[in-house]
């Protein structure tokens, strides 16, 4: 159970989310890939090797090492990609590729931080063009990505700018805390993966989710709540159906849908009172 509505006299806190198996059900960069190819940055071959890097990370998660390696092939895969074209090929495909494998469970509870009046903050080790839509789709209110390095020319270089993987999340949390005012102590983070320990070590409130091996033996010998996230599902469906206030981000068609309809009564209320007088 989360905690009660924050007392807005005391500092402010946050729930930090890993993405990967913890919010969405696949890697967020491999699930571009055939988008990536449609678009003509990849060929065929980068396509197979991507399906494959993606099976082996849901089979049984990553390992510090399979994740430095797909870090160095990614940064080599991406060398020379315009950047905004990146930018529109994910912005065109989100939806359609996203939204359907989002976590019941994790929408839940990021709809339930906010309530709660905590910011949610979306810490993943995905690249910034990938995670900075899908934390505006999600309602994140504060996004921590890797950055790749852009040339003058608008492209990737293939060198990484900031990587946010292990403890560099950790400082990362560290440093919000300090700019926005969180007190740790009584925030939460979630992740599946064992490389984000030192995240979880670094808030009051840490939640195994989904959790690889090496964490489940890291969340039971500290007593860590493990949950269990299955259930898939688009945003939209679960809109009808939600018992708490949507945030911005998910609810722009319904508020243009309220708009349109608010309208509507006052062009009828006038026109009536025209009639009638």
């Amino acid at each position: 159970m989360l905690g009660p509505v924050e007392n807005h006299s005391l500092p402010r806190t946050a729930a930090f989310f890993d993405l990967d198996k913890t919010v969405i059900a696949k890697s967020s960069t491999l699930t571009f890939s055939k988008s990536f190819y449609q678009g003509g940055l990849i060929n065929r071959r980068a396509v197979l090797r991507t399906a494959y890097a993606q099976f082996v990370f849901m089979a049984g998660g990553a390992d510090h090492d399979q994740m430095e390696r797909m870090r160095a092939y990614l940064s080599s895969l991406c060398r020379g990609w315009n950047v905004q074209q990146v930018k529109e090929i994910v912005a065109e495909t989100l939806h359609d590729l996203i939204d359907p494998i989002i976590y019941d469970e994790a929408a839940s509870l990021i709809e339930e931080h906010h309530t709660a009046g905590r910011d949610v903050v979306i810490v993943s080790t995905s690249g910034a063009e990938v995670v900075e839509p899908i934390g505006e789709l999600l309602g994140a209110d504060r996004v921590v990505a890797t950055r790749m390095v852009v040339g003058e020319d608008g492209c990737f270089t293939g060198e990484v700018e900031y990587y946010a993987y292990g403890p560099t999340k950790a400082e990362a949390v560290k440093e919000l805390a300090t700019s926005e005012g969180y007190d740790l102590a009584r925030c939460y983070a979630y992740s599946d993966s064992a490389t984000d320990v030192p995240m979880l070590e670094a808030v009051g409130h840490p939640h195994a989710v989904n959790p690889d091996r090496a964490l489940r033996r890291e969340a039971l010998a500290r007593s860590w709540p493990i949950l269990d996230f299955h259930r898939p599902v688009r945003l939209k469906q679960r809109l009808p159906t939600l018992s708490v206030p949507p945030r911005p981000a998910l609810v722009a068609a319904a508020a243009i849908g309220a708009a349109a309809a608010t309208a509507g009564l006052v062009w009828y209320t006038s026109k009536r009172r025209a009639t009638v007088m």
